[in-house]
């Protein structure tokens, strides 16, 4: 599979702004989390932002593997699961914190282990959508997100001249 022709270019400043947005709808819907576990690996930089700003202390990860060549997303593989407290009354009470849902595999996957825990995410795409709780922002099916900590500074062509 190629990369898709839609780009979505995320700057460390609208990350930031993003998944400050995404903590203040958490926030605002009245519920209280004991606890986050965020799906590493894009799950880690919105789950610092959120965990600081809803003052959760209690932050686990759980590690799924999707996207084996950065460019194309494969089966999923469970790399280190959640621990036992946690999941316990399936996972009532826990934050479910990831960068973007895609195709819905991986939020499958987790929602699997932690059938009662909200889930939210920065950004959604309409295959990930039904599996999340709370996100900030929906983009096409077929739009690359460029995430800040997987780019440096270039060039952008511009869109007039890129593929049509």
């Amino acid at each position: 599979m190629s990369l898709p022709e839609k780009a979505f270019p995320v700057s460390w400043d609208q990350f930031h702004r993003d998944a400050r947005a995404l903590a203040w709808r958490l926030s605002s819907a009245g519920r209280s989390f004991n606890a986050i576990v965020c799906v590493t690996r894009g799950g880690l930089v919105p789950a610092a932002i959120i965990s600081r700003e809803l003052e959760i202390r209690l932050i686990e990860t759980v590690c799924i593997a999707s996207y084996h060549d950065y460019t194309s997303q494969g089966e999923t593989l469970l790399l280190k699961g959640i621990s036992e407290e946690l999941t316990k009354d399936g996972g009532e009470g826990v934050l479910i914190i990831d960068d973007l849902t895609d195709t819905g595999n991986t939020a499958r996957e987790v929602r699997e282990m932690l059938p009662k825990a909200h889930f939210a995410c920065v950004y959604a795409k309409p295959k990930g959508v039904p599996l999340v709780d709370t996100f900030v922002t929906e983009v096409s099916q077929d739009t690359w997100i460029y995430f800040p900590w997987d780019m440096g500074f270039t060039y952008q062509e511009p869109i007039s001249k890129g593929p049509k």
